[in-house]
């Protein structure tokens, strides 16, 4: 989830604060343990899973969550003693979001210049290990296994188990942990892909070693930052032709 769609979750709800749906006993004071919570009616599961939703979205919030404060600014609209209205307290928070990610749109672009220097380190490195082979565009490859099959081409589908991480370790993807394998046209995932599928033949097992221009270049993907170094486990089960 993105920070646009947390801040989007979180204006909805206090939206929604603001307009009566936190009724009934969401004016008692006090914050009660799950065990001490009783769902007598509607109102009741409204008010209390209304407050479950904000909780997981404040959870995902780029900042410090401080659940007093939340708390002071729920319970101000609720009594109709807050200062501000609906729209200007609207305003003011978008005003500090678009600050706000501003400063991590520096943050990210400080930190992808730092993996490109990282992962160029990296390559270097690597690349003089024994058995590691680069090709002419910067991949490197290694072979785990060798099997006796077919290899793709290009317009191939092709079947496999894989396993991602970053060159620190961290796994960001893996099919292994599904437990069920994927498969793709090869000419539609990353450069770093399409060319090292091609070098292995059915039944091998490589690692692939993915520059950032073949991968996802300068953009953030996901659990994967700009101009990271890929590191993939392949295990190329089958060959279909392209329909």
């Amino acid at each position: 989830m993105n920070n646009r769609q947390i801040i989007t979750l979180i204006v909805v709800a206090v939206a929604a604060l603001a307009a009566g749906y936190f009724i009934g006993s969401s004016t008692s004071s006090g914050v009660k343990s799950e065990n001490q919570i009783s769902l007598q009616n509607q109102n009741d599961s409204l008010n209390y899973f209304l407050g479950l939703n904000m909780g997981y979205s404040l959870e995902q919030a780029p900042w410090d969550v401080d659940a007093g404060m939340v708390s002071s600014g729920i319970t101000q609209v609720i009594s109709d003693s807050s200062m501000y209205t609906q729209m200007t307290a609207d305003a003011i928070f978008r005003q500090l979001n678009v600050a706000l990610s501003e400063v991590e749109s520096q943050k990210a672009e400080v930190e992808s210049l730092d993996n490109l220097e990282e992962g160029a380190a990296f390559l270097e490195e690597n690349g003089k290990r024994e058995g590691v082979m680069t090709t002419e565009s910067g991949l490197q490859y290694e072979v785990v296994t060798e099997g006796t099959g077919a290899r793709p081409i290009e317009t191939s589908n092709v079947t496999v188990h894989y396993e991602g991480t970053l060159i620190d370790g961290t796994v960001f993807d893996s099919s292994y942990e599904s437990g069920e394998p994927i498969s793709f046209p090869l000419n539609g995932v990353i450069p770093g892909w399409t060319e090292g599928l091609q070098l292995m033949t059915v039944g091998s097992t490589y690692k692939l070693y993915i520059p950032s221009g073949l991968g996802y270049g300068p953009r953030s993907s996901g659990p994967i930052p700009g101009n990271s170094v890929l590191t993939f486990k392949v295990e190329l089960l089958e060959i279909a032709a392209a329909e």
